[in-house]
């Protein structure tokens, strides 16, 4: 695992030190690193919702949709 080195104003650090604390953390290593984790989904998340905005538009979401769901389920049989 690498180093890495950040500077903070008071305010920040006082911040991150509560969250650590009150949330359950056992470092500001593993705050940040959360942080990171969450903001990778988030970008993950845009991304696809960008490409899925791009996308051809699909058949309509409508009540028959949703009826022929129903009925592909109950026909499956449990495995």
């Amino acid at each position: 695992m690498s180093t890495m080195n950040i500077s903070l104003p008071d305010a920040l650090k006082a911040f991150v030190d509560q969250q650590v604390s009150s949330r359950g953390y056992g470092t500001s290593s593993e705050y940040v690193r959360e942080l990171i984790r969450r903001d990778q989904d988030a970008q993950a998340l845009r991304a696809m919702l960008l490409e899925g905005a791009r996308s051809p538009a699909g058949a309509p979401a409508d009540a028959g949709y949703f009826q022929s769901l129903r009925e592909r389920a109950a026909q499956r049989k449990p495995s």
